[in-house]
């Protein structure tokens, strides 16, 4: 979500509403035999002893000064709250992808611990209330836009972290990574996904009755900003058509203005041309205001995985949706796994039906899911040896299915046991740590 807009001081020539359908089929997806892999890993900023303390607007900015000076294979960005996000370049095999995100982090921790600070992998921070750190012209309109429909849009800016995944798009001819089954898998992957590894059920420094509070959030911005189109047909026309579809978040004036209509989908700014005729930029510029659970950007991203706990906590569900999707006999099984699941997303499409927001609201406690995912990922485990997994990544794998997925658990349960009979640290300002448990361990 890095602030990435150009300007629109120099005028374009206006674009039609078949070309735009023309382009979005054509960029959106591009097909090819499986082979790179990339990661995107958000992480929310706190002092490691006092987590539930704000941090400065002016200690982030020093802080971000000093990261900018530092040497990285990924690309580094902040989010509206601060939040610190990586985002490795393509890779050529999952090892390398963990190898080149693994030496970023630690670069970034070590710059972290001068100035005593820490990253803490939750979902959705637990203790703080949004917060806007970055000032610009694309985050005031976003706001203005996502709080017509209510507080979830500040959450989701200011307080969210994921890991997400992004794999090839696959191959154009059927086959179990062919372009529509590997959508369509995607599509109901995600929910168990969603179940495996949620890891934020707390906000305002109370259980929400959600695992996945951050998924919930994503939920009621609504499904024209943050949902999936329809599965049913071809992926490149159910994506060109949501794109038209969508509501316009911002419309960027020749003076430096920027407008932010309400209930103008990209179609009708297309027909209409007010307030002004759009343009290829002003496309290029709604697709990255769609918030889908996956985003098809020539490759596939996955963002409906929560941040997760411990300094490495990122490798495992980077493993287990890669294994599933680029080793053959892999994404066979997950796909025949999950289709009895297609039986609860068929009234909406993603994350907005029941399958989805019982993942979200009930992570592994939920029979199914915890019986699917068993399945997933002791396939992940098998596959992961033949992409060249080394032992580090598939110990990872295993341990993180003997102490969640077997037991029907996810991280958020661990949280929850922590504060269950407890209070939580006390909010911004106050003068001590009560007594009881930290969830910042």
């Amino acid at each position: 979500m890095s602030d990435s807009a150009g300007d629109c001081t120099e005028p374009r020539r206006a674009i039609t509403e078949a070309e735009v359908e023309a382009l979005v089929r054509g960029i959106c997806f591009k097909t090819g035999p499986p082979g790179t892999v990339g990661v995107e890993v958000e992480w929310l900023i706190h002092e490691p002893h006092r987590p539930w303390l704000p941090v400065a607007p002016e200690r982030l900015a020093a802080l971000y000064a000093a990261l900018r000076a530092v040497p990285l294979g990924s690309a580094l960005t902040v989010e509206p709250g601060g939040q610190l996000e990586l985002s490795s370049p393509p890779a050529a095999s999952l090892t390398d992808a963990i190898t080149t995100v693994s030496a970023d982090l630690a670069a970034v921790r070590a710059v972290l611990r001068e100035d005593g600070l820490a990253l803490l992998g939750f979902g959705q921070d637990p203790w703080r209330p949004p917060r806007r750190y970055l000032r610009s012209p694309r985050y005031d309109a976003m706001e203005t836009c996502l709080d017509r429909t209510g507080p979830a849009g500040r959450a989701m800016m200011c307080t969210s972290a994921s890991v997400q995944v992004c794999l090839d798009a696959g191959y154009e001819e059927p086959g179990p990574l062919g372009l529509g089954r590997r959508w369509w898998l995607a599509h109901q992957l995600g929910a168990v996904l969603v179940a495996a590894f949620a890891n934020s059920p707390l906000a305002g420094r109370e259980p929400t009755g959600w695992r996945s509070t951050r998924q919930l959030t994503w939920t009621r911005i609504g499904p024209g900003r943050a949902g999936a189109p329809p599965l049913d047909g071809d992926p490149r026309t159910a994506w060109a058509r949501h794109v038209l579809d969508a509501p316009v978040m911002c419309v960027r004036q020749e003076d430096g203005a920027w407008e932010v209509p309400e209930g103008l989908t990209f179609r009708e700014w297309t027909r209409s041309g007010v307030p002004r005729p759009p343009t290829r930029e002003d496309l290029d510029y709604h697709v990255t205001t769609l918030f889908p659970p996956v985003r098809p950007r020539g490759h596939l991203e996955l963002r409906m995985i929560d941040a997760q706990p411990g300094d490495d906590g990122w490798i495992v569900p980077l493993a287990v949706t890669t294994a599933l999707f680029d080793d053959p006999e892999a994404a066979e099984t997950a796909y025949r796994a999950v289709k009895p699941l297609s039986e609860r997303s068929l009234s909406l499409p993603a994350p907005h039906n029941p399958l989805w927001r019982d993942a979200a609201r009930l992570g592994l406690a939920d029979p199914e899911l915890r019986e699917v995912a068993g399945i997933c990922f002791a396939a992940a485990l098998e596959a992961l040896p033949r992409m060249g997994a080394g032992t580090e990544v598939t110990d990872a794998v295993a341990a993180y299915t003997d102490r969640y997925v077997a037991r029907g658990r996810c991280p958020a349960d661990d949280l929850l046991d922590r504060v269950h009979g407890t209070h939580l640290p006390p909010p911004a300002g106050a003068r001590s740590v009560p007594h009881g448990k930290d969830i910042s361990a």
